[in-house]
């Protein structure tokens, strides 16, 4: 909506690894209306995939969102993070390290989109990246001093597009990545 805009700062509810606050947003026809906003900054993501074994990388975490919910909070998801002031590429770059011990060296961009624009500032940079066996050169298993126990598995592609198209892949960013794989690169995918 053009002239939409939103008055800053936050009146802050609850400032820690998130802000929660009230912001006025401005409509074009000039009325103020209050909107709670969440706000983390924000993160890349990136899908690593092996196309010459046709699997792709991901990691499994426990995420309070499912869990709140009452479904298994171990979550299996694309590496991501948050950009913490550095640029989205090298942020990828670095979790996909940091959380499933691989190295990569060119990604391919998907998009940057908002996770949640309704009620969130976060904005992701989602990629695609091709690695081989020999990448896998660290540990992974992500940070301990940040709470993050992270287990790194591959898994088949066919898997993987058998999911998204079913509807049991629950973690949005890596559906998206998962369908932009599949649409770019869909002989990764034939039987």
């Amino acid at each position: 909506m053009t002239g939409t805009r939103i008055a800053l700062p936050l009146r802050v509810i609850h400032r820690g690894w998130n802000t929660f606050g009230i912001a006025t947003l401005t409509l074009a026809g000039g009325s103020t209306v209050p909107r709670v906003l969440e706000d983390h900054g924000e993160a890349a993501c990136v899908l690593p995939y092996d196309p010459g074994r046709r699997v792709a990388l991901l990691v499994r975490q426990a995420r309070v969102g499912p869990a709140f919910w009452g479904e298994p909070a171990e979550l299996d998801e694309a590496p991501a993070g948050g950009l913490d002031g550095g640029a989205p590429e090298a942020t990828a770059i670095r979790e996909a390290m940091e959380e499933a011990g691989v190295t990569l060296r060119r990604l391919e961009p998907v998009a940057h989109a908002y996770s949640m624009p309704a009620v969130s500032s976060e904005r992701l940079w989602l990629y695609l990246a091709s690695y081989g066996p020999a990448d896998r050169i660290g540990p992974g298993g992500g940070l301990h001093e940040e709470g993050e126990e992270v287990v790194a598995m591959e898994v088949p592609l066919a898997d993987l597009a058998d999911q998204a198209r079913t509807g049991r892949l629950p973690d949005l960013k890596t559906l998206v990545l998962v369908q932009a794989l599949m649409l770019r690169s869909p002989d990764l995918f034939a039987a």
